[in-house]
């Protein structure tokens, strides 16, 4: 897919997947390493040696010699799964998300081929992007991003979740590697960046939204997710 320029202001739903399939994280070590760069790497400032001067600090410390952090963009929403990942994010910049999104992919690939000794890109292509344009798009990705993708993270899947959603629910809440977690408990993360609180009201609720989002759940499983396949960047 072109990625296209976007304006500031614009909401942003953006993925990037595994070259062939193959998974992009393999053990914990690799998902943190996944959270830290996209909090330290989320900014205009970053050094070459980045990822040595910070490895003895706490997961969301800069050091205390770097300048202000000013993100190049805004995170909404964020979920990693095994071999892809999915960002809501606000253009805050000109140029932010595909300057973020270049350094972040390739530190990614960097770290990932040190660690195992591989060659290459990790991912299959350029990430794919699409602006958001409509309130209802929105509350669908909230949806999608937030717990559609990390209920696919259940044993069993989307099915085994549907039909033991109360269980499911609860082993969604302590998903590390989303922002769902965060979300649902109405905790603040040093990772998102939501000042007009547009993915935080679907959510806020708390447990009483859980209804709202099974249904949501049966709705995206029935239509096999036909009617937003464009918005979500990626087939059923």
């Amino acid at each position: 897919m072109r990625v296209e320029p976007f304006s500031v202001g614009s909401i942003i739903h953006v993925t990037k997947r595994g070259t062939r399939g193959m998974d992009i994280v393999r053990d914990n070590a690799d998902r943190y390493r996944f959270v830290k760069s996209l909090f330290l790497l989320n900014d205009t400032y970053i050094s070459e040696n980045w990822h040595r001067e910070t490895a003895e600090l706490p997961l969301f410390e800069r050091p205390d010699y770097w300048p202000l952090r000013e993100p190049l963009v805004h995170i909404l929403a964020w979920t990693l799964l095994s071999n892809h990942f999915h960002l809501l994010l606000q253009e805050i910049r000109e140029g932010g998300t595909a300057k973020f999104m270049e350094r972040f992919g390739g530190s990614l690939s960097l770290r990932f081929n040190l660690k195992y000794k591989e060659r290459g890109s990790i991912f299959q292509s350029s990430y794919h992007a699409r602006a958001v344009n409509e309130t209802s798009h929105l509350n669908y990705l909230a949806f999608y991003i937030l717990v559609k993708n990390v209920l696919e993270m259940y044993p069993g899947g989307l099915a085994a979740a549907y039909k033991d959603f109360d269980t499911a629910w609860g082993w969604a809440k302590n998903y590390r590697f989303s922002s769902f977690k965060d979300c649902i408990s109405g905790t603040p993360s040093p990772l998102v960046d939501d000042p007009d609180g547009l993915v935080a009201e679907l959510l806020t609720k708390g447990d009483s939204s859980k209804q709202e989002m099974k249904e949501l759940l049966a709705l995206h499983m029935d239509s096999r997710g036909e009617e937003y396949k464009e918005l979500a960047l990626e087939p059923w």
